[in-house]
């Protein structure tokens, strides 16, 4: 081929090869494989995200979701592989934390670390050293349609390669590195390994060359490389091979067809497609996402709030939500539907309904959904969410507690996040009805249509054990029942919003709120595991004392 001529994936010339690589995880030919992305895993299309150690944030969670989901659908093997060649900022802490969110949000691998197939295969970048070194020599040992080796040692100073880039920023424009050891003869080069100095390894980038994909997001997509890149770092002096290197070299070994990415990793696959064409592989179809944008419209970033995983963990999102909502940024299914579950997402999902255009998160958009999802859960699932919440805000002595599923079924249409329910129970458990009456102008007019008569007859009721036990289990349908009932007395003969508002203001010391008789037995289960509350003999005693107050003493004493 010649030194001018373009490759595209897929061409006859790109995937020429006169001796094809074994895969080094099964010795079979890499054309054995299919649908994949950054994968290890021989025996099934396997596919796996590009995905930064740390924290796993809403872009990365996003590409991790729609490789999932791709896996998912074709039936593949969604693989994970540890990329950590940056050893300054690669440590196992930043590992796990990566793998403790795709946990969360229950993308879980098939291949990868903790798995059988690590026994036979190294899943991080920094086990897998021999294999680039290996890659490097034969890229140094090959020669390309220029009649050049494909790549070069390079003996270049840190200082030589600062000018050129002081230089190029004074300018303004892109000045591509031409090595002076780009053409150096085997003498030279030997006299300087001789010598015990350093050297990088260099891909050499040929004049003319032009790359182009059909990115299955973007469209047709080229560049000319050297007024691109110039020639590229394949091995630093240290001998660790660089991200795009490592990149093309197992995206070769692992015969990978297909790689969903972020728009930003454009660039690099310019490096890799050069990378992959000189090891005589095809190049794998591409999917770039577009970019996640703040509400401002600049990228989405830490200054927007909460952006990782972890941190919508903690405020109270629950898995099938976050899908749900990450899903829709940059995809849709074409209709107007806007709550999946998890397997509908699967089912629907096609990579040619990802979008090119930028997405933008909305937060409350977010809360929506994860309130549509939290209305939709059966209550054990719920109280087991809340259960940890709970004992965390000191509502409840255990996860398992009988708090959690009352509260759970108290609060199920009221929040949007789980901490929602956190100022939920604890109103619930509260009790200030003279605070109400003094704060609340609505609850101040019930003074007047006899609330004092109402409340002197709870307390005849509870005094004479008529009021329902709130201990039992089937405290809050009895209590809805005697309701009923209670306002055909004639010494009450209240009905709707006359009977329910005085009633709950005389109870729970609010004018509004969750449902009475839930509260009730919420308040009892707090007494019984001793949580701080104010028990229903507390209040029916405060509503006992404020019976001695005059019409006209209750109202100085809100006027205070």
């Amino acid at each position: 081929m010649e030194g001018d001529e373009a490759f595209t994936a897929g061409s006859n010339a790109f995937n020429s090869c006169t001796q094809p690589l074994r895969c080094y995880d099964c010795h079979r030919g890499t054309n054995s494989h299919n649908l994949g992305q950054l994968c290890v895993g021989c025996n099934a299309d396997s596919i796996c995200p590009h995905l930064p150690l740390g924290s796993l944030h809403v872009g990365g969670a996003r590409t991790a979701l729609y490789n999932w989901l791709m896996a998912k659908k074709t039936g593949g093997q969604f693989v994970l592989r540890i990329e950590d060649t940056d050893m300054a900022r690669s440590t196992r802490e930043s590992e796990e934390s990566m793998k403790a969110d795709l946990v969360w949000l229950g993308l879980t691998w098939d291949e990868g670390p903790e798995t059988e197939k690590e026994k036979e295969v190294p899943f991080r970048q920094s086990e897998r050293g021999t294999i680039y070194a290996e890659m490097a020599e034969r890229l140094m040992a090959t020669v390309g349609a220029d009649g050049k080796r494909v790549a070069y040692k390079c003996f270049c100073k840190q200082e030589e390669l600062d000018a050129i880039k002081e230089a190029s920023t004074e300018s303004g424009e892109f000045q591509a590195f031409v090595s002076p050891w780009r053409d150096a003869s085997e003498e030279e080069v030997q006299a300087k390994i001789d010598a015990g100095e350093e050297y990088a390894v260099r891909f050499r980038v040929p004049p003319g060359k032009r790359v182009q994909i059909d990115d299955l997001v973007r469209g047709t997509v080229g560049w000319d490389a050297q007024a691109t890149i110039g020639d590229f770092v394949l091995l630093r002096s240290s001998g660790v091979p660089v991200y795009n290197f490592c990149v093309a070299v197992d995206d070769a070994l692992m015969g990978i067809t297909h790689v969903i990415r972020a728009e930003e990793h454009l660039t690099n696959t310019l490096r890799q497609g050069l990378i992959l064409e000189a090891l005589g592989f095809p190049m794998p179809q591409y999917a770039h996402c577009s970019l996640i944008l703040g509400e401002d419209g600049s990228k989405l970033s830490k200054r927007h709030g909460a952006t990782s995983v972890a941190q919508f963990a903690d405020e109270g999102f629950v898995p099938s939500a976050m899908i749900n909502y990450l899903v829709g940024l940059g995809w849709n299914d074409g209709t107007d539907k806007e709550i999946y579950t998890v397997q509908e997402i699967i089912d629907a999902f096609s990579v040619d309904r990802v979008q090119k255009s930028p997405s933008t998160f909305d937060m409350q958009k977010l809360r929506w959904v994860n309130g549509q999802h939290l209305k939709k859960m059966e209550d054990a699932e719920l109280a087991r969410l809340l259960g940890p919440i709970l004992v965390k805000a000191g509502l409840a002595k255990s996860a398992d507690s009988p708090i959690a599923h009352v509260a759970a079924h108290m609060c199920k249409e009221k929040i949007e996040v789980l901490v929602d329910a956190i100022p939920l129970v604890t109103a619930a458990l509260e009790y200030n009805v003279a605070g109400e009456l003094t704060d609340n102008p609505k609850a101040s007019k019930l003074l007047q249509d006899g609330f004092k008569g109402l409340c002197a007859s709870l307390v005849r009721v509870y005094e004479a054990g008529a009021f329902p036990d709130p201990s039992q289990e089937d405290f809050p349908a009895v209590y809805s029942a005697w309701l009923k009932e209670y306002g055909k007395d004639p010494n009450v003969e209240r009905k709707g919003k006359r009977l329910m508002q005085p009633t709950r203001l005389a109870l729970t010391g609010a004018m509004s709120g969750p449902d009475v008789g839930l509260q009730l037995r919420l308040v009892a289960l707090a007494e019984a595991e001793g949580i701080p509350c104010t028990p229903l003999a507390a209040r029916m005693g405060q509503l006992s004392k404020a019976l001695t107050l005059t019409l006209e003493d209750m109202e100085e004493m809100m006027g205070q």
